[in-house]
């Protein structure tokens, strides 16, 4: 596990000096830096491309091997990072919440896709009725770490809770009690 752990941290300093060069100021090294990068990720591109290419054309076998590549961590990650993931964004985000639903459920709490549109995905987050903020921060974390690990490429992630869903208007007959009136002062000529 250590070596999908070191993988992952890796691929994640790599989107971050991708970042980091596309918004440096642009001079001769900049520009020759940000070139070789881009054509580093074309030519490992055309080349993974190739082969599951490759992989696919031997048949059934190939279909496994290939859905076996998406499944796994390290693999799963260079798969998305050029665009090459056999599944779409919409079957990873379902297994995602699927993958959350059980450690969600041992802190009370329960997910639900709500929509999912160019790339933006909008879950509904249930927790226990009466929790404390840190509940609902850990409910929050768990379905974020799963959605992000299978769907990283999602351009972006909504959750919605009961919290976030109110508008903050209480009607004056609640604040008031059912029985209670009003006591505005008058005006006094």
């Amino acid at each position: 596990m250590t070596g999908e752990k070191e993988f992952q941290l890796k691929v994640q300093r790599l989107g971050a000096l991708v970042g980091e060069l596309e918004h440096a100021p642009v001079a001769g090294s900049n520009i020759a830096a940000r070139e070789l990068v881009q054509l580093l990720m074309e030519v490992h591109g055309a080349g993974i491309e190739r082969i599951m290419e490759i992989i696919f054309e031997s048949g059934d076998s190939g279909e496994a091997i290939i859905a076996r590549l998406g499944r796994d961590p390290t693999t799963r990650s260079l798969l998305l990072l050029y665009s090459l993931h056999p599944d779409p964004l919409e079957t990873r985000v379902a297994t995602a919440l699927e993958n959350a639903r059980t450690r969600l459920r041992k802190l009370g709490g329960e997910a639900e896709l709500i929509a999912l549109h160019d790339g933006a995905v909008e879950v509904r987050l249930r927790g226990p009725e009466h929790s404390c903020g840190s509940t609902a921060n850990n409910l929050r974390s768990v379905l974020e770490e799963c959605v992000y690990e299978l769907a990283p490429d999602a351009t972006s992630l909504t959750v919605l809770s009961p919290e976030s869903e109110s508008t903050g208007f209480v009607a004056l007959e609640a604040l008031l009690g059912n029985g209670a009136r009003s006591v505005i002062p008058s005006e006094r000529s």
